[in-house]
């Protein structure tokens, strides 16, 4: 198939790239670099530098190329950002979206895999958390992501497109020659390898109150390349509406330091800070509907195996993406 990888150049696009890739597509990326690494596009991709906030240049991108299908990954994805700068998520999330629908629409092209988040379920009625709860989102972020699914939505109903929308709990891990690089890194993983690598004295743990086993917070942790396999499977099926990504079980923060401490050999010392505003206890996934339907299941998603693969790429690659030539 050939396929328009939008965000290709972010951690989760370019992974998914490689993937593609290695199962035989053809795969256009398409990224305005301003959160991503050229350096992680795969080089048997083609690239289009361009951005989803300009209708030209994302038009362009369609020229001469019939594509099978759109993974759409492009957009701002800082929950904390997004409520001091909530017009930046609507102009790019949505207004980028928007563009790209249409372009989609102009060209001829219906199958669209978008990277959606658990975050438009905001503070969840029940754990675990399937795709019948409803969605309250509770910052623009995922305001943003769910205003895109209904608009996808729409476009099924009204312009026979056929999309699938991939609700993703805490991507982690990395490939080989992919992973996480952010600025500024919000994450907990990476910021626990900073704390290993010596880029920081200590790591902030936000709230050990929480009615948790130990007082800090659960998520569900979900392996980059499993996340991957979902977007595949989810192209080549012919189902759309809306799927949880997630393993089903998860670690409090407390369990991911003590599994990166056997991992890395590092005591990894932590500091307790103020909870952050709107963190929910618990947060984890029923993914049922995705391994029923898609026939997908997670195969590196223990948290020991995520680190393994974190900690080896971090290691390799201490300042993330800075320094690596494009191939």
């Amino acid at each position: 198939m050939k396929v328009l990888v939008t965000g290709g150049a972010g951690y989760i696009g370019s992974v998914t790239a490689e993937r593609l890739l290695d199962a035989g597509h053809e795969v256009t990326v398409f990224d305005n670099l301003s959160r991503g690494h050229r350096a992680a596009v795969d080089p048997r991709a083609r690239f289009i530098r361009g951005d989803l906030c300009r209708r030209a240049d994302i038009e362009a991108a369609f020229d001469g190329v019939s594509f099978d299908a759109v993974l759409h990954f492009a957009a701002f994805a800082l929950v904390g950002e997004s409520m001091q700068k909530p017009e930046l998520y609507f102009e790019n999330n949505v207004g980028g979206g928007l563009n790209l629908l249409e372009a989609m629409r102009a060209h001829g092209v219906r199958r669209i895999i978008f990277s959606s988040t658990c975050a438009t379920y905001g503070k969840p009625d029940r754990v675990p958390i399937d795709e019948t709860l409803p969605q309250r989102p509770e910052n623009p972020y995922g305001e943003s992501k769910l205003m895109l699914e209904t608009m996808l939505r729409w476009y099924e109903r009204l312009h026979s497109f056929r999309p699938v929308s991939l609700r993703y709990f805490n991507a982690c891990g990395a490939t080989p020659r992919l992973g996480e690089d952010h600025d500024p890194e919000t994450h907990l993983i990476p910021n626990i390898l900073r704390v290993v690598l010596g880029q920081s004295e200590a790591l902030p743990v936000f709230g050990n109150d929480y009615e948790t086993p130990d007082g800090t917070c659960i998520r569900d942790y979900i392996h980059v390349a499993d996340l991957a396999n979902a977007h595949l499977l989810a192209m080549a099926s012919d189902y759309v509406g809306a799927f949880n990504l997630g393993v089903g079980n998860g670690y409090s923060v407390l369990e991911v330091v003590k599994a990166a401490r056997t991992v890395t050999g590092h005591p990894i010392p932590i500091r307790i800070e103020p909870r952050r505003p709107g963190d929910p206890p618990r947060l984890v996934a029923s993914a049922e509907r995705a391994r029923t339907l898609l026939g997908w299941t997670p195969h590196r998603s223990d948290i020991h195996a995520v680190l393994e693969d974190a900690w080896a790429w971090h290691r390799a690659h201490p300042n993330g993406y800075a320094g690596v030539v494009p191939s």
